[in-house]
């Protein structure tokens, strides 16, 4: 029997038997049909992305590119909603050279409320008045339903300039101002070379300049992990198939691409590890600095050694998590003993900057400290309760952390993505914190002083306004 005959054979056998229950129930045939047929309809819940283009890549470019101005008008109204982002430079605070950082809280209150009468009301009492900061919930995708990386101009300009390589997506821009990112491009340090300061000299490291600024400095296995990580490896949105986002087929994206110069410059993706899409976190790029001293990697996977996180990267992490599509667009499966121990062992020597301030065990010397730093330093190890996580010489307990902040709201969505709890998540580092703005897994706190306000609201820690104030000058000195 062909298969078409087959098929009409079992279409035949499933419509008698949505007659034999109608005649059964009373029901009639067309509403029993139609009834079949909306539930046929219902979408079945998948983890995996199609693989077959179902249109073309004029189609889908001139779709979504025709969408894009609506989309981002939508994130950057949220943005409006939930900060003040005027430029507002702390007076003679700058990052690793020159760049003001950002001063004041930028998270808007609700009408009426002040941040000492929020800090004396209980979690369900916030909850239940809907009053919890809007910039403390859960940050969306610029396009959470659509999701991928995203760059800034900074590294768009500087790569095309330097590479002939466009990180531009025809669908979606960068959301956040260029003023609460860190500076581009970052300084780099090595722990094995502090002698030279910013070994990078205030250029952006690509695989044009790498070998001529690095060789002499870096040993052949340290210097040949740099390159692949300078090198451009297939990704979900900028591959050669037509299911990409960039208008020209693209050599793909290099790991320095988001974490320029070793640092971060804000670039911002979904995580791969959650399912349905609704729930997916926005995740914001963390600098490399440091990475010798952490034993876990990823912002909730838990990834124990640097080497695993690397090889990650490549074989999921850069296609949202699916195998399946990863081959599809070229994924670059990465060799174990060399290339992966290679690049670990190059991202194993980049170092925080410097902080002249502190002693080998990570506290202040007190001859060199200004007294509010010193204050601050009290509140960080004492009522401010910032130490339980953020402990020794490099500011981590090198675990995870669940805050439960979900506590202070009810769950609902915002532009597509699910304000749901956040779950555990792991203790970032904060030597050179000043530098690697903005904060929390997703990027939502724009500068210190909002770090602040949510963690004395979320551990209820009940801190004064002075020492809100010498917190952020003692983090400042990290």
């Amino acid at each position: 029997m062909s298969h078409s005959k087959q098929w009409v054979k079992a279409a035949g056998l499933v419509s008698a038997g949505i007659v034999g229950a109608c005649l059964l129930s009373g029901q009639s045939v067309s509403a029993a049909g139609q009834a079949a047929a909306n539930q046929s309809a219902q979408p079945v819940p998948n983890s995996y992305m199609p693989v077959v283009d179902k249109e073309s890549f004029a189609t889908v470019h001139d779709r979504m590119a025709a969408a894009k101005a609506d989309i981002m008008k939508r994130q950057m109204d949220l943005l409006a909603e939930r900060y003040d982002l005027s430029d507002r430079p702390a007076s003679g605070v700058t990052m690793d050279r020159a760049k003001p950082v950002q001063e004041g809280v930028r998270v808007k209150l609700p009408p009426g409320v002040t941040w000492a009468e929020l800090s004396n009301e209980t979690p369900d009492q916030i909850r239940a008045k809907g009053i919890f900061p809007q910039g403390f919930l859960p940050l969306p995708h610029a396009n959470h339903p659509e999701g991928g990386m995203v760059f800034p101009k900074s590294e768009i300009d500087e790569l095309l300039k330097q590479e002939n390589r466009d990180l531009t997506r025809f669908d979606l821009d960068f959301d956040l101002p260029e003023r609460f990112l860190a500076e581009f491009p970052p300084a780099m340090y090595l722990t094995t070379r502090p002698d030279l300061g910013d070994v990078s000299k205030g250029q952006l490291v690509t695989v044009n300049n790498y070998y001529e600024m690095f060789s002499g400095i870096l040993n052949p296995k340290q210097l040949e992990g740099l390159r692949l990580l300078l090198t451009p490896f297939p990704q979900q949105q900028f591959n050669e198939t037509t299911d990409r986002r960039s208008d020209k087929p693209s050599r793909g994206v290099a790991c320095l691409d988001c974490h320029t110069n070793g640092g971060t410059n804000g670039a911002f993706h979904l995580v791969g590890d959650i399912r349905p899409q609704e729930f997916r976190h926005r995740i914001e790029t963390p600098a490399l600095r440091g990475v010798n001293i952490q034993r876990l990697y990823g912002s909730q996977r838990a990834l124990k050694t640097v080497e695993d996180f690397t090889e990650f990267e490549q074989r999921a992490a850069y296609f949202d998590g699916d195998p399946v599509i990863a081959t599809k667009k070229g994924v670059n499966i990465l060799e174990r003993g060399s290339q992966v121990h290679f690049m670990s062992e190059f991202e194993e020597i980049l170092d925080f900057p410097p902080a002249p301030k502190l002693a080998w065990d990570g506290k202040l010397d007190p001859a060199k400290a200004t007294p509010d730093e010193l204050r601050g330093q009290e509140v960080f190890f004492g009522k401010g309760q910032c130490a339980s996580c953020h402990s020794g010489p490099y500011f981590t307990d090198n675990t995870m952390h669940d805050l439960q902040a979900e506590r202070f709201y009810k769950e609902h969505m915002v532009n597509g993505m699910m304000m749901a709890r956040d779950g555990a998540i792991k203790t970032f580092p904060l030597r050179g914190i000043k530098d690697t703005p903005p904060y929390m897994h997703d990027g939502r706190l724009l500068t210190l002083e909002d770090t602040v306000e949510y963690f004395n609201l979320v551990l209820g820690t009940k801190l004064t306004d002075q020492e809100k104030k010498d917190l952020v000058t003692f983090m400042r000195a990290l």
